[in-house]
C-alpha cells in the first residue's frame, strides 16, 4: 500500500535530488535481487528525496513486466516508507496501465510514465493514453515528456484538468520555450522534474523555470558528488557549480556520449569502478569499450566522492 497519497509524493519529490538506481543482474541477465537491496540501501544512506525503481536508468525497457513489479515491491521494502518509491510504466495504453496496476499492487507511491513503444501519436492521441492510466489507478503519474511523446503546453493543461492524480511533469526535452509555457500555462499544479541525460548540465537554468529537482544518475556511484552539486545549484553557487561542471559531469558526458546507449551502461560502469558491480547490461545495449571504461575510472578516481568545490 502506498505511503504517499498522489500529491504528498509530488510534495516530496520536489524538495531534493532524485535516485534512480541501476538494476542489478547476473552473468546471465536475470534480476540480481540481494546487491540491488545493498545497493538502495547505500542510496538510501545519502538521503535522495525519492526513488525510482525500474526507471530508465533501471534499464525499465529492457524488463518483463513481472520483474518491473518485482524490482518496485523490492525498492518499496527497502525503503520502508522513508522516502516515495516512484515506479516505471510504458510501451502501449495496455501494457502502461497494467504495469501501473501492478506498482500499485507492489506498494509503489506512483507511477513515471514514459514514452509509448515505436509510434508517434498525435497529441489528442497522447491524451487519451495518459487520462487511461491516470485512470487506471490512485497513484500520483508523473509524465516523462521526450521523443515520440511530446506534449505540448495546451495538452498538459487539459491533462490537468481531467486526471487529478497527474502530479508531475519530468522533461526530456530540453525545449525551454515549451517548459516556460507549459509553466504559464500550470504554474505550481505539477512539480517539475529535470529528465535530461546527465540532467546536472541543464540543472541552474532550469532551476529559474521552477524545476526544482531533477534525476541524477551520478547517485548511483558518486552520491556526495550529485548531492553537493544539487546543493550548489539551489543556492546559486556559481563558482561551485562552473567547476562541477568543468572538473567532473563535461569530461563524464563526453565519454557517454562515445556510443549508442552509454547512457546506462555508464552508470554500471561507475557503479563497477567504485566497487558496487550492478552486473551487465541487458542486449541491446552495450558495455563501455576499454578505453571509455579506463578514461572513467582515471576520472572518477581522481575526483574521488566529495562534493564539488569552487575556484578559490
Amino acid at each position: 500500500m502506498a505511503q504517499f497519497t498522489p500529491n504528498q509524493m509530488a510534495t516530496e519529490i520536489g524538495k531534493g535530488l532524485l535516485s534512480f538506481p541501476i538494476t542489478h543482474m547476473t552473468a546471465d541477465h536475470q534480476f540480481d535481487e540481494t546487491p540491488f537491496r545493498d545497493h538502495l540501501q547505500w542510496i538510501l544512506d545519502a538521503g535522495p528525496a525519492g526513488v525510482f525503481s525500474a526507471g530508465g536508468t533501471g534499464e525499465f525497457f529492457s524488463l518483463t513486466p513481472d520483474e518491473v513489479e518485482k524490482v518496485t515491491a523490492v525498492s518499496v521494502e527497502v525503503t520502508n516508507g522513508k522516502v516515495p518509491v516512484i515506479s516505471g510504466a510504458g510501451y502501449g495504453t495496455a501494457i502502461a496501465t497494467d504495469l501501473a496496476k501492478r506498482a500499485e499492487r507492489a506498494g509503489a507511491d506512483g507511477i513515471l510514465l514514459l514514452p509509448p513503444y515505436l509510434v508517434n501519436a498525435s497529441q489528442e492521441g497522447l491524451i487519451a493514453h495518459v487520462e487511461a492510466v491516470c485512470k487506471s489507478t490512485g497513484l500520483g503519474v508523473i509524465v516523462y515528456n521526450r521523443d515520440n511523446a511530446i506534449l505540448n503546453a495546451e495538452s498538459v493543461a487539459r491533462l490537468c484538468e481531467s486526471c487529478p492524480n497527474l502530479v508531475g511533469l519530468k522533461d526530456g526535452v530540453g525545449d525551454i520555450e515549451l517548459m516556460v509555457r507549459t509553466e504559464s500555462l500550470v504554474g505550481d499544479r505539477l512539480v517539475y522534474v529535470g529528465g535530461l541525460p546527465t540532467a546536472e548540465t541543464f540543472a541552474l537554468p532550469y532551476l529559474t523555470m521552477g524545476v526544482t529537482t531533477y534525476s541524477s544518475a551520478l547517485f548511483n556511484f558518486m552520491p556526495v558528488f550529485a548531492r553537493g552539486f544539487y546543493n550548489a545549484v539551489r543556492a546559486n553557487d556559481l563558482p561551485t557549480i562552473a567547476a562541477g561542471l568543468r572538473d567532473f559531469i563535461l569530461p563524464y558526458t563526453a565519454i557517454r556520449n562515445r556510443g549508442r546507449g552509454y547512457a546506462v551502461s555508464i552508470v554500471k560502469a561507475g557503479a563497477t569502478i567504485v566497487g558496487r558491480p550492478g552486473g551487465p547490461v541487458r542486449p541491446p545495449l552495450t558495455e563501455l569499450d576499454e578505453k571509455s571504461f579506463a578514461d572513467l575510472a582515471a576520472l572518477v578516481e581522481k575526483h574521488g566522492d566529495v562534493a564539488p568545490r569552487g575556484n578559490q
